[in-house]
């Protein structure tokens, strides 16, 4: 299973001190003093495998074009000026043998890990993909800011569990951001801090909360400038390049068996290598063979071989996204180009964790029609196999496809269920589970609940045992208080049930679809507009309550639904000869389950002022935080800046700011509050698209 969670445990890298001189042969004493002053960076083994069994487009010319027959493409990535590291990971770093402290002190690090400066061996080339973006076909994509380097060996000494889970032996490393390829279309190639800075800290959180992931290594930013209007608004401003390092066994996608798709019925549009059937064959046989040895070896036969390789990556896909939806994770854009094909969470844009739980959760702000919302996300996962079995046709025969198929939802109840059943501190099997689980959610959502910080708290409600000192009734009371402090306010749920759709334009669709049911469809869906329908009938009841009043019936709710949950916590414990250790292995499991902190929007964005603004220590203070997401760290409750504007710590603020450049972020003149908080109000007002 090419699973990357860190129930492995720290990766345990052992770097010999000789590496340097086994990599360059038999070395003299003359030698030794410039071999020891290489970077290290200059030392990493490269095995480029995927441009040897995969093949590379002839055309070296520059610009945007279409690439026949091919799967990577040569490309130079672009220098940046004066590049200098954000942050490193030195866990991700680790998995090349890399040393944070080293890199990060190392004068060619930026140069390096930003693109500007080609390490030897590496290889840079883009790949060639395509998509199905909101559900049509969009064409060629491919990587339009993303550059492949090459393939490291695995070093000396790394963990042999974490070889089993990427039984390739290499590492694939790519930056992010450095300059436009065949494949950059409009675009110019270039990211900058804020999406750089997000997709550096996901990676990570996303590692230590368990959950399958590619990795990211550093974020490196400039003074080379691209202009952005963020907010598309009419208001462009000047932005530095920055570059993130990311690491995988592959980066292949369910897109990039899609180069071979025959000309779309709806959209018109072909794969660039449409007719090229042997590829397609050449490329599975290297994911199967490189990344799924075991099924390449026990299926001698062609086709059978082929029907398990899908019905592996139809079952990573269900578990993938059964623990999204456990962590309370929205994607935000999982078109089949961000789908990777050994179920690990890939290409983090418009993502966001769920504060208030909400089913219809929507986190990025372009998908008008909630196409990826958080309710979305199995269904998704299923329809985007769909396209990959399609894609994978003749080679993997449809009615083998189907039948696979037929196995995702029972395979993505199960890997969910079993989640859930350790976050209610269910160690137990009992067929109402399910029920109980389900009215939980039901009560989080009316009441506005906090996603995180409601599962968090679950630890603290007892299983109910002889003797216990108070009265149900006052346990249950207890408990009540504990979750009510997690519920939404009135004005809060008032905001997050305003539709969305002005009146009249719903005045207007509503009739439509009674009158011309053909051009309804054509511009809206039923879902959408019962959706909207929905909020308003929600709306109109709150209108007509008061604080107090939805209080008590937040209240009641919360009670009923404790009091079902402490009767099942009972039978927990029945035929349990020590009642304390079964209570502590119940709490020990939930608090591992249910992490303390995670990347909420508004945590990365005082993170991502703070670096526009020259401050890097909250970039790297919040991953020293999501590090260890299920612990409470003393000392780092709180952002960096917090207590009088003290002075950021040598080697964290960007020397390369210019002077007008304000001397704190706009984050410090916010009210702080701690990282495992409900969001402030402020929060509400980030946007991402």
């Amino acid at each position: 299973m090419a699973y990357l969670g860190p129930r492995l445990g720290p990766s345990r890298i052992f770097v010999p001190g000789v590496s340097a001189f086994r990599l360059l042969g038999t070395v003299t004493m003359a030698d030794m003093g410039l071999s020891m002053s290489r970077s290290p960076l200059e030392r990493l083994d490269f095995d480029n495998v995927a441009l040897k069994k995969l093949p590379v487009d002839s055309s070296e010319e520059p610009g945007v074009r279409q690439v026949k027959g091919a799967c990577f493409s040569r490309v130079k990535p672009q220098p940046l000026t004066k590049p200098r590291f954000v942050a490193v990971s030195h866990e991700a770093l680790a998995l090349l043998g890399l040393s944070g402290e080293e890199v990060m002190h190392d004068p060619l690090g930026p140069e390096y890990l930003s693109g500007s400066r080609v390490m030897p061996g590496s290889q840079p080339a883009a790949h060639c993909y395509c998509g199905h973006q909101f559900g049509q076909f969009a064409g060629q994509l491919g990587d339009g800011a993303a550059c492949y380097l090459g393939e490291v060996k695995v070093p000396a000494g790394q963990d042999p569990e974490l070889l089993r889970e990427n039984p390739s032996g290499r590492w694939e490393i790519q930056v992010k951001g450095a300059g436009s390829t065949p494949y950059s279309r409009q675009a110019d190639g270039r990211k900058v801090l804020r999406s750089s800075i997000r997709e550096f800290l996901c990676s990570e959180v996303m590692y230590f909360l368990g959950v399958p992931t590619t990795r990211a290594g550093s974020v490196v930013t400039s003074d080379s400038r691209v202009i952005r209007d963020v907010y598309y608004s009419g208001n462009p401003r000047h932005e530095r390049c920055s570059v993130v390092v990311r690491i995988a066994p592959t980066f292949l996608r369910f897109g990039s068996f899609e180069i071979f798709k025959r000309a779309d019925e709806h959209t018109g549009r072909q794969g660039p290598s449409y007719g090229r059937d042997e590829i397609r064959g050449q490329m599975m046989d290297y994911v199967i063979e490189t990344f799924y040895p075991d099924i390449q070896q026990n299926h001698p036969e062609r086709v059978e071989r082929n029907v398990a390789f899908f019905r592996e990556v139809m079952l990573r896909t269900a578990r993938l996204v059964a623990q999204w939806q456990c962590v309370g994770f929205c994607h935000g854009v999982l078109n089949t180009d961000n789908m990777s094909i050994l179920g690990l969470t890939l290409d983090y844009g418009p993502y966001g964790f769920m504060d208030r739980f909400d089913p219809d959760f929507v986190c990025n702000a372009s998908d008008n029609s909630g196409r990826y919302s958080y309710q979305a996300q199995p269904a998704i996962c299923r329809w985007n196999l769909v396209k990959l079995a399609e894609a994978l046709a003749p080679e993997l025969p449809p009615d083998r496809a189907e039948a696979v198929m037929d196995e995702y939802l029972d395979l993505y109840n199960g890997f969910y269920l079993e989640s859930m059943r350790k976050k209610l501190g269910l160690l137990k099997d009992e067929p109402d589970d399910e029920l109980l689980i389900t009215e939980l959610l039901q009560t989080m959502h009316n009441t506005g609940s906090d996603f995180t910080n409601t599962f968090r708290s679950l630890s603290q409600i007892s299983c109910p045992t002889e003797g216990e000192g108070e009265g149900e009734e006052e346990l249950v009371r207890k408990a009540t208080d504990l979750l009510l402090e997690q519920r939404a306010s009135l004005e809060e749920l008032k905001a997050a049930n305003k539709p969305s759709m002005d009146p009249r334009e719903l005045a207007m669709l509503l009739s439509m679809a009674q009158s011309n049911p053909a051009l309804f469809q054509m511009i809206s869906d039923r879902t959408s507009i019962a959706r909207q329908l929905d909020r308003l009938s929600k709306l109109k009841d709150l209108m007509e309550t008061s604080q107090e009043e939805l209080k008590t019936q937040q209240a009641e709710e919360w009670s009923r639904w404790i009091t079902r949950y402490r009767k099942r916590l009972a039978r927990e414990l029945e035929g349990q000869s020590d009642m304390q250790a079964a209570q502590e292995e119940r709490v020990r499991v939930m608090d591992g389950t249910n992490p303390r902190v995670v990347l909420r929007n508004y945590i990365a964005q005082n993170a991502i002022e703070a670096a526009e603004n020259g401050d890097f220590s909250e970039v790297q203070r919040v991953l020293k935080v999501l590090e260890k997401p299920f612990s409470l760290q003393p000392g780092l409750e709180l952002p960096a800046w917090v207590g009088g504007g003290e002075a950021t710590k040598r080697g964290e603020r960007d020397e390369g700011e210019d002077q007008q450049q304000e001397a704190a972020s706009t984050s410090t003149a916010r009210n702080p509050v701690p990282y495992d908080s409900r969001p402030p109000a402020w929060a509400h007002e980030i946007c991402v698209t």
